[in-house]
């Protein structure tokens, strides 16, 4: 893609903490928000969801759910469905990954940052928030390894490791280990600059 190209930010949380995260990281953001925003929070994928509602009071960015071949707008928040996965494609959002027997359960951070890699390149910024296990990890690897940015929220020390951890320690260096805002304010400038 050419650097007239939007920016993509893609963020990974899981359960109730990473929830918290992710509504703190996008109310931080600026309004309007100048890249692609894409979204994958774990959620149950056999009942309905109620993420973009959330997300839609929680901040002030438009919130999205994406469907197949749909292109992209910078400013928009855009969120998959439980059983149906974000991954990019070179103009819009390719096939979306439909999983009913949970192939991608617990890799669908993964499977997200490895396409936005792939088509964004180095115009990408990659943000794991809290969850458990160790999806984005392998994903984070990727968008790093295309030359896009790689961001962590500080981990918890009382809590069990997880996501933020295992993303730390896997290949690779953090461009950035924060809070909500701090990462907020590096992916402002980051696009600005």
């Amino acid at each position: 893609m050419a650097n007239s190209s939007p920016w993509f930010v893609a963020i990974g949380a899981s359960g109730a903490e990473g929830m918290s995260d992710l509504l703190s990281l996008l109310r931080s953001l600026p309004f309007p928000l100048p890249s692609v925003t894409l979204v994958v929070l774990h959620r149950p994928s056999d009942r309905s969801s109620n993420l973009k509602t959330v997300l839609a009071r929680g901040c002030p960015h438009p919130v999205v759910v994406a469907d197949e071949g749909q292109s992209f707008e910078a400013g928009t928040v855009y969120i998959g469905e439980p059983a149906a996965h974000l991954v990019l494609a070179e103009r819009s959002f390719g096939e979306l990954v439909q999983d009913p027997d949970h192939a991608y359960r617990n890799r669908t951070i993964d499977l997200l940052f490895r396409s936005v890699a792939a088509y964004a390149k180095p115009r990408v910024i990659g943000v794991v928030l809290s969850g458990s296990l160790d999806d984005g990890s392998r994903g984070l690897a990727s968008i790093h390894a295309a030359g896009g940015l790689t961001m962590v929220i500080t981990p918890d020390s009382w809590a069990p490791p997880g996501m933020p951890e295992n993303a730390i320690g896997y290949d690779g260096p953090i461009d950035l280990i924060g809070s909500a805002t701090q990462i907020a304010a590096a992916i402002s400038k980051a696009i600005a600059h």
